[in-house]
Formats: C-alpha cells, structure tokens, sequence
C-alpha cells in the first residue's frame, strides 16, 4: 500500500469548465481519498501492540471497509452539491467538525491529549507514540468526535515499561459517559453502547468502520493474550460509543 492518501488522476472526458466534469471530478477525489483512509484504520486496529514492534502480520483488507470508504466518500461530495438524500445526511444530535483536545473518562480515570495519526514511510497509519503512556489518538483525516460519521480514537493498553492511558479500558459499562474536548469550546459527551473484544483475525470491519448518519465514537486499544512470537496481541477491545 503505498504511503500517503493518493488523489485520484483528473481523467474525466467531459470538458474542464463543465459543472458534470468538475462534480465528477470531486467525488473521485473524496472517494479516494476516504478510501485510504479506511484501509489505514484498518491497519491501525491490529497494530496498537504495545509491549512490542506491531505484529507483521497484515491481513487483506475486507471488501466491506472499501464499500463503506468509497460510499462515504461519495455522499461527502454530493452534500457538497446539496444533492445529498434524505435518509443519508446527519441524524440526531451532532455538531460540526473540529479538533479534539482531551479525552476524559471519569470512570478509569483517563484524562488524556490528542495526538494527530498520520499515515507512515510503510504506508501504515501510525498507532500514538508509545514512549507517552497518558496519550490518544485520532485519525486527522476522519471524522472528528461529535461530527456525523464514525470517529476513530485509538490507545496503548500497555508499553513495553508500563500500563498505558487504554489500560482499564474494559472497565467500561454500557450507560457510562465520556467526554471530549474540542478546540472549539464544546466538550461533546458519549454515552457507551457496548464494550467488545474481537479476535483480530476476524475484526468486525462493517461494525467498528461502517458509516452511520450518526454522531459516534470508537475506543479501540489492544487485548488479549500477547503472542511473543509475533509482538502483539491477539486481540482488540473495542468501545462503541454515539454522542449525547
């Protein structure tokens, strides 16, 4: 996969000062551009080891990640256009986009920085540096927390000295509120939904990717036993959260 978020070559027939053209040309970009996106959460979701290097291990990515990639891309430039449909734009609360800040959880006592995710020299997008064990991350390039859309905030559930900021994690409940902390003033409160572990060899892609007209969040860190042949674990606890 090669690194970066490629855009997509400008091969449209239609002539250049054509509204269809540069509509076209548009939605090319955005989908492309969403759906490398999605392959770097992908990768992310199965690279958050924390005692060690990530595991080298890394599995195809399911065509269900790339079908809610290029959609998502697609309704993004067609709500640039107004053409959106009505069962496709923002449902319940949300609020528009903006940086997140800090990620406070009352009940493990998380009170933790942002760090921008980027996407790697291997072509990976990169899990937080694991010399900080009191810091999380988003994917810049996503959905920020409290936007319409399905938002990525990633943790270290340990590193190779110490417990990490996703260490208690699992102590979370359905009903259990979080917080985050926007540049913009607004601190945008979830409310959980489920706390789930999946084996990574069978992630739930559709699940944790998929793109909702709804406000929601994604914990995610790593989980059950640690392969020391492969340094990583075997596993990857998952948070399903939507704003309140």
């Amino acid at each position: 996969m090669p690194a970066g978020c490629p855009s997509s070559p400008d091969t449209d027939p239609a002539p250049a000062g054509t509204a269809a053209s540069a509509t076209s040309r548009r939605i090319r970009r955005v989908a492309m551009a969403t759906f490398w996106s999605a392959i770097a959460l992908m990768v992310l979701a199965i690279t958050l080891s924390g005692g060690g290097d990530a595991g080298s291990g890394v599995p195809d990515t399911p065509s269900a990640v790339e079908r809610h990639a290029l959609g998502d891309g697609e309704s993004h430039a067609r709500a640039a256009d107004g053409q959106l449909s009505p069962d496709a734009r923002p449902v319940g609360k949300h609020l528009p986009r903006s940086r997140p800040l800090r990620l406070l959880i009352p009940k493990i006592s998380v009170n933790a920085p942002f760090t921008d995710l980027a996407i790697g020299r291997a072509g990976r997008l990169e899990p937080p540096p694991a010399d900080n064990t009191n810091l999380v991350g988003w994917y810049a390039k996503g959905t920020s927390p409290g936007e319409p859309g399905t938002s990525i905030i990633a943790g270290h559930v340990d590193t190779a000295t110490s417990a990490a900021v996703f260490a208690n994690l699992g102590g979370l409940a359905k009903g259990d509120r979080f917080q985050v902390v926007r540049a913009d003033g607004r601190s945008a409160s979830f409310a959980v939904d489920s706390v789930e572990t999946f084996d990574k060899d069978t992630f739930p892609s559709d699940r944790v990717y998929g793109d909702t007209p709804r406000a929601q969040v994604r914990l995610i860190t790593c989980a059950g036993a640690y392969d020391r042949e492969v340094k990583d674990y075997t596993a990857n606890l998952v948070v399903f959260a939507h704003l309140v």
